[in-house]
């Protein structure tokens, strides 16, 4: 086994939950189906590779990202709500849209990263130049904003976004506009998926305009993996699992191609972990019952229920 191989597994996973808590954000908590993902990956990926070649600091850069990932997912949302289009269409719509922007903000379909600075290179420069660099600074960007995102969701606004996609109804009659928490939360989302298409763009050295494809099952059988394993009875819970779920999908890739799977079989591994899944529940639902199953009850002898009845006679 290679131990490199591994561990850039680890590395991806922890970037890509970076993306998982955004999705985990509409997907659990605002209850909201947003294929804006794959489009907004590749934005971010985009916007900072651009910026970075046009000489742009790596965080400044990485920080445009996420701002314009925002835009692109408040554009979904104003879709939803003030134009009445469905969430998914509405957010079909605006990562069909995204494609041409991506490809007009990068001039060419691909635009490499070899030679150019990036967070990785400006850590090194400040003296933090370890091995296991990118894996320390995708885990505390990751478990940073994991923290962060709880501590949102446990505020005033937090509690009215999550009450948004709990019981839409409720929330309205104490006065809160549900179509701005809409906006709020696939904005944040967004942001978050532009944030880690900035990351992996760097960490991968060049932005390509198919990167987002696929994303949203990534960041959906990251989500539904852990929360398989965690039961997200809580907010913080939840969000651990999305990352969780992240880490223990690349690994599942990594031992999948280990075993022998073609990269092209790749699709069809990821399906089955998401099946297996998300009937996780309903099979250790079964296992549960057939265990509690109540032993028959012994029928009695015929000489006894005859001799109980000439007592009663």
């Amino acid at each position: 086994m290679s131990w490199s191989a591994l561990g850039g597994s680890l590395e991806q996973g922890l970037a890509y939950g970076v993306l998982a808590l955004g999705v985990y954000l509409t997907f659990r908590v605002l209850n909201f189906a947003d294929l804006t993902v794959e489009g907004s990956f590749p934005l971010g990926a985009a916007v900072a590779a651009v910026l970075i070649v046009g000489g742009t600091p790596p965080v400044v850069a990485t920080l445009a990202a996420v701002a314009l990932g925002m835009v692109a997912g408040a554009v979904t949302g104003l879709l939803n709500t003030k134009m009445r289009i469905s969430g998914l269409l509405a957010s079909i719509l605006t990562m069909t849209a995204l494609y041409s922007v991506n490809l007009r903000i990068m001039g060419r379909p691909n635009v490499p990263l070899l030679r150019q600075p990036t967070v990785f290179t400006e850590l090194s420069a400040a003296g933090f130049d370890h091995p296991l660099q990118a894996l320390m600074l995708f885990a505390a960007v990751a478990f940073g904003l994991k923290l962060l995102l709880d501590a949102f969701l446990g505020t005033q606004l937090g509690l009215a976004l999550r009450a948004t996609g709990d019981n839409p109804q409720m929330i309205r009659s104490f006065g809160v506009n549900t179509d701005s928490m809409t906006i709020l939360g696939l904005a944040l989302s967004n942001g978050l998926v532009s944030l880690a298409g900035a990351l992996m763009a760097q960490y991968q050295g060049y932005a390509d305009v198919g990167m987002g494809l696929g994303m949203i099952v990534v960041g959906l059988a990251s989500v539904i993996l852990g929360n398989a394993l965690v039961r997200p009875s809580t907010v913080a819970r939840g969000t651990l699992g999305a990352l969780l779920g992240s880490v223990l999908y690349r690994l599942a890739i990594f031992f999948a191609l280990r075993a022998g799977f073609a990269p092209t079989d790749l699709r069809i591994v990821t399906a089955a972990i998401v099946i297996l899944a998300l009937s996780a529940p309903a099979l250790r639902e079964s296992l549960g019952r057939g265990r509690r199953l109540p032993a028959p009850a012994a029928r009695p002898a015929r000489g006894s229920v005859s001799a109980s009845r000439a007592e009663e006679r």
